[in-house]
C-alpha cells in the first residue's frame, strides 16, 4: 500500500475530529496552539520517510519525554535502581493523579508525572544544567534533530503553574524516593517537559526504538537492544496513562502521549510514528493522533497483540 496515499486519506478523513476535543489550559502557554492543526510522519527501519499535514510545526514534548528520560536514568543506574523507586504497573487514574502515590511505596510507573519526577531524579550529573545537557544531547541524538532546543514560553508557563508537580515531587522527598533538592529536580522535569520538537523528530526517535536502539539512517547504536525492549512494553502497558487499554484494543502499539498534542507509536522492526494534533481528549491524549493511529493500525496491520 503507498503510505503517502494512504497518509493523505486519514488526514482528510480525521482532521476535522478537532472539534470533538480541546487544547490545554492549565499550562497556560499550551492554550495558544491551534486546535486545527495536524500533522503525521513516519519513518521506517531503512531511513525512508514519508509525511503529511504539519509535520514541522514545533510543539513541546511534555509526557512523550518520558520514555526517553527512562532510557537514560535505565543507562545511568541499571534497571534494579530505577525499578526499586518506581513501579511497572498501570494507574487506572489520570496522569497528574496523587492518589495512589498517598500510601505506595513509589510510583506506579514511569509514564505518570510522579514516576517521571523520579526517573529524571536520577539522570546522572554533576548539576541540573549538566543533567540537561545529556537529556538534550539525547533527544537531539534519537531525533537526528541537532537543533532542539527549549520552548521558554513553555518552561516559564509550567514553572508557574505546575503546582500539582511539586506536590508530588516534595510527597516523593519525604518518603525517600528522590534525592537531591525537590525545586532543582522539578524545574530539570519542566525543562525536559518544554523540549520543541516536530512530528517528523518524534518519528525519529520513534524509529530507533522500532529498530531495536539503532538509528535507522547511520546504524549507529544509542540504546542497549534489551532497554529498548524494556522501554517498549511499558510504554504499551502505560503509554496512553488511563486509556492505555482501549488504545492496547483499537491500536495495538507502544506509544505514548504528550498535552502538547503530540503520540509517539512504535511498530516494532518496521517504522516510528509521530502524530500532531493540540485539541485533546478528556484523558489528556491527541483526539486527532488517536483517529489517524487507529486508522493507520486496521490499514496496515499494525497491532502487536
Amino acid at each position: 500500500m503507498n503510505i503517502q496515499r494512504l497518509l493523505e486519506k486519514d488526514l482528510e478523513k480525521y482532521s476535522h475530529y478537532h472539534q470533538y476535543g480541546k487544547v490545554p489550559t492549565y499550562i497556560p502557554a499550551l492554550a495558544k496552539a491551534d486546535p486545527t492543526d495536524v500533522g503525521i510522519s513516519i519513518i521506517n527501519t531503512k531511513g525512508n520517510s514519508f509525511c503529511i499535514g504539519e509535520c514541522q510545526k514545533k510543539f513541546s514534548l511534555q509526557s512523550v519525554s518520558k520514555p526517553l528520560a527512562l532510557i537514560l536514568a535505565i543507562m545511568d543506574n541499571g534497571k534494579e535502581k530505577v525499578f526499586s523507586k518506581v513501579g511497572m504497573e498501570p494507574t487506572g487514574d489520570p496522569f497528574n493523579s496523587i492518589n495512589k502515590l498517598t500510601g505506595a511505596d513509589k510510583p506506579y510507573n514511569p509514564m505518570i508525572n510522579a514516576g517521571a519526577i523520579a526517573v529524571t531524579s536520577m539522570i546522572k550529573g554533576k548539576n541540573s544544567l549538566k543533567k540537561f545537557q545529556r537529556i538534550i544531547d539525547l533527544f537531539k541524538k534519537l531525533s537526528g534533530n541537532e537543533n532542539l532546543d527549549i520552548n521558554h514560553e513553555v518552561y516559564s508557563s509550567e514553572i508557574e503553574t505546575g503546582n500539582r508537580n511539586r506536590s508530588l515531587a516534595y510527597y516523593m522527598k519525604d518518603k525517600d524516593i528522590i534525592e537531591g533538592q525537590v525545586e532543582d529536580i522539578v524545574k530539570l522535569y519542566f525543562k525536559q517537559c518544554s523540549i520543541a520538537v516536530t512530528c517528523t523528530d518524534i518519528a525519529n526517535m520513534a524509529s530507533v526504538l522500532a529498530n531495536e536502539g539503532v538509528i535507522p539512517k547511520t546504524s549507529e547504536r544509542v540504546i542497549p537492544r534489551n532497554i529498548a525492549q524494556m522501554v517498549r512494553t511499558l510504554m504499551a502497558t502505560c503509554g496512553m496513562y488511563d486509556e492505555s487499554g482501549r488504545f492496547a484494543l483499537t491500536v495495538g502499539l507502544p506509544a505514548k502521549s504528550g498535552v502538547g498534542g503530540g503520540i509517539m507509536a512504535v511498530v516494532p522492526n518496521r517504522f516510528g510514528i509521530g502524530t500532531y494534533g493540540p485539541a485533546l481528549d478528556e484523558k489528556g491524549n491527541s483526539i486527532v493522533g488517536m483517529k489517524i493511529l487507529e486508522e493507520l493500525s486496521k490499514k496496515l496491520d499494525l497491532s502487536i497483540y
